[in-house]
């Protein structure tokens, strides 16, 4: 029994220690996997897709309208899928199925690239409700939807690149004078009609934020409207509470969200400029990206604190939703605005 515990420790010794080793590069390497990409510049971003699609390029170059919001959403997209660690939502193995922060930040990211893909097929590249969908938004659009828990067979990333291939298409084909197949309508009420989703996207999330702490809240759903009803009865009164366990799921998926959002309202910015100063809605559209760009501040601490209103403690779910909540506001004031003739 002596001889086989002297001859088997060693080998002992050896495994626990590339174990260990494993186990600390892999912590080392989840860490570096969670720091969120930088932001990047969406002019020089379709100036540089130029290039490598082989288009004009120059610092005098024209871009064609539309191609700075679609470049966005192909950058965004790229970014999640070849940042440091690619798109880990769908990891099986370490570090990747470990991180928690990431995946919930790509999704949040991920769900403004489907509906700024959405709007795209439905509106942007139409002229009215009875014209032909653009051939390569309508491959591209389901792609960007598919399932982003899948690993395998086929994998979220090859569905996603597929997606980026029909979009690049679709972007060249922007350029090219002398067949007007695609096109981009940089009209107000194409920009209101993404704008709602926008709306309705950041209401959702600033709702599931203040709800970190718990909140009685009175029933409104059918306010407004004497003749309105709804399946099922519901209580007048509820607590609406976000689990413990899922804030700072919340937390980083409202992060990814703004990240992407401001990405593309920046695009917009460029792409609707003449719309936007007709309107005189150019200074809306900017204080709607610099209350994004507060949700992009440093995390100082390790977690995502969860005080209560006025405690001691932060609580940095309720300082998201501020964040959140004035800049769904100033959209649905940009939307009104964009309305008017």
């Amino acid at each position: 029994m002596n001889r086989f515990a002297d001859t088997s420790s060693p080998w002992l010794k050896v495994v626990g220690t590339v174990l260990g080793v494993y186990l600390l590069g892999a912590v080392l390497l989840g860490m570096y996997w969670s720091i969120a990409p930088e932001p990047f510049n969406v002019r020089a971003n379709a100036r540089a897709l130029n290039a490598a699609e082989g288009l004009e390029v120059g610092p005098k170059a024209k871009l064609v309208t539309g191609s700075v919001t679609m470049g966005a959403l192909i950058g965004v997209m790229e970014t999640l899928l070849d940042k440091p660690g690619g798109f880990t939502h769908n990891d099986r193995f370490p570090p990747g199925v470990w991180l928690d922060n990431m995946p919930n930040w790509e999704y949040g990211a991920l769900i403004q690239v489907r509906d700024l893909s959405r709007a795209m097929r439905e509106v942007f590249s139409r002229s009215q409700s009875q014209s032909k969908e653009d051939v390569d938004l309508v491959e591209m659009e389901p792609r960007f939807n598919f399932n982003s828990d899948s690993w395998v067979l086929p994998s979220s990333e090859s569905e996603y690149r597929e997606g980026l291939k029909f979009a690049k298409k679709y972007y060249v084909r922007l350029y090219d004078e002398k067949a007007s197949g695609a096109q981009f309508y940089a009209r107000a009420d194409n920009l209101r009609y993404w704008l709602s989703t926008v709306d309705s996207r950041l209401g959702s999330l600033s709702q599931r934020l203040s709800a970190s702490v718990g909140q009685l809240r009175l029933n409104t759903d059918l306010a407004g409207d004497t003749a309105a009803k709804q399946s099922t009865k519901a209580p007048m009164e509820q607590v609406v509470r976000t689990p413990w366990t899922e804030i700072d799921d919340v937390f980083y998926e409202a992060r990814g969200t703004a990240w992407a959002l401001i990405e593309f309202l920046k695009a917009v910015e460029i792409d609707f400029a003449d719309v936007l100063r007709k309107k005189n809605a150019q200074v809306s559209l900017r204080q709607i990206i610099r209350e994004l760009e507060g949700t992009q501040e440093t995390l100082w601490s390790p977690i995502v604190l969860n005080g209560s209103g006025f405690g001691p403690l932060a609580n940095h779910s309720l300082v998201m939703a501020s964040y959140l909540s004035r800049a769904n506001s100033a959209i649905i004031d940009l939307r009104d605005l964009l309305a008017q003739g």
